[in-house]
């Protein structure tokens, strides 16, 4: 789906207004309801003998009421900040023309629905397929069923290099992050400054309702995206001009703050799971505890040892349990964790993932999986070139050994 049209100025010379029409078999008591129950003003009506047609405005919105119309009535949607407020409480009414109207809130709160906790296993090789989604950009779902619509996991690729068609817009989320895997990306972002390369193994959290666009690509550009809940509103903003002239880095945006995390500055540290270190993209602290983000890979001649927090002490798991890291048949450690999402993909290496009554899955580059809290889970056969990429909300959970 194409946002920019280059078309659109010299159509918006030539377009003088837009109507919509609606069947009426009784003018009169159309007019009554659309102007004294709804707030329409009348424009225009004619013949004066005997009108038949009349066109009525508002709240953004031109209808034009027409005896015999051919059209259904169709559905009138009205966005109200207080919905009760505009018929007596009630938000479902239907014009004498049979027009259905909705009364509905204009910015309703944002809802995350509870998540419906699955063990999941998505694996690139099963061939699950690309669609084409906003701006022209294949998406690949990672996480199948959505975990109830609490989430969605995509991996996102560009094949071709070049200017991106998009336009300046937000997101209204509890969380998004847009990790670079593959190529690089160049983003603006409201009042962080000039437009950035984001390269691979970087990262960025695109805060509630932050203004951004997505500029150019490389040729084989992938993105891993996370967003919270699953369906939320994108939303175009035809106003702001990106970059902005303000430089605003710690400005909040719905309780969290802009993040890039670069991996030429990355430190690294034991991971909370042994035989791994981690580096910490500050995500914790950005989001005020929402989310974590990590990534994990194995550290050099290592065969044990005991799991770790975060990095930054906001993120990741504290370890527990039992010293002696009784295993499934591997002779691997085997955890558990007491978050609510756990999120992973494998970015490189592989891994077999062995989990608590579920069938081991060998795993490669390009896979993901979701582990549900509280199931027994271990990582075994790892390659040396393994590379995890962990997302994990609430920031702050517990892991357990067993």
């Amino acid at each position: 789906m194409q946002l920019h049209d280059d078309k659109q100025t010299n159509r918006a010379d030539n377009i003088q207004g837009a109507e919509i029409r609606l069947p009426s078999e009784d003018l009169t008591a159309d007019l009554a309801f659309f102007m004294k129950t709804l707030g329409f003003r009348m424009d225009k009506i004619y013949p004066a003998d005997y009108p038949t047609v009349s066109v009525l405005s508002g709240h953004g919105l031109t209808i034009r009421l027409e005896q015999d119309a051919s059209e259904p009535p169709g559905t009138l949607r009205i966005l109200c900040r207080d919905p009760a407020a505009l018929a007596g409480g009630e938000t479902e009414l239907t014009a004498p023309n049979g027009t259905r109207v909705e009364i509905v809130q204009s910015d309703p709160p944002l809802e995350i629905p509870p998540t419906q906790h699955a063990f999941l296993v998505r694996r690139l090789k099963d061939n699950t397929p690309w669609v084409i989604g906003r701006a022209g950009m294949h998406y690949r779902d990672l996480v199948p069923g959505r975990l109830g619509g609490s989430i969605i996991a995509s991996h996102i690729r560009i094949p071709d290099a070049g200017p991106v068609p998009d336009v300046v817009h937000y997101h209204t989320v509890g969380f998004q992050l847009i990790f670079c895997y593959r190529g690089e990306v160049k983003l603006v972002y409201e009042d962080q400054g000039p437009p950035f390369m984001l390269k691979a193994g970087d990262c960025v959290i695109q805060p509630p309702e932050i203004r951004h666009r997505v500029l150019e690509s490389s040729e084989n550009l992938q993105v891993i995206e996370i967003g919270v809940p699953a369906d939320h509103v994108t939303t175009i903003d035809h106003e702001v001009e990106l970059p902005t002239q303000v430089l605003n880095p710690d400005r909040v945006f719905g309780g969290q703050m802009f993040c890039r995390h670069q991996l030429k500055d990355a430190e690294w540290e034991p991971w909370r799971l042994a035989g791994f270190e981690a580096r910490e993209t500050g995500i914790g602290k950005a989001t005020d505890g929402v989310a974590s983000v990590q990534v994990a890979r194995m550290t050099t001649g290592a065969n044990g040892g005991s799991a770790g927090g975060g990095a930054d002490g906001t993120s990741g798991g504290v370890a527990s349990g039992g010293p002696d890291g009784r295993s499934f048949d591997g002779g691997e450690q085997v955890t558990s964790h007491t978050g609510d999402i756990l999120f992973t993909f494998v970015m490189e290496g592989e891994v077999t993932l062995n989990g608590e009554n579920q069938v081991s899955h060998r795993l490669e580059a390009g896979d993901a999986y979701v582990i549900p809290p509280h199931t027994k889970t271990s990582l075994t056969d790892r390659s040396a070139d393994l590379e995890l990429l962990e997302v994990a909300l609430p920031a702050r959970f517990e892991t357990i050994v067993h």
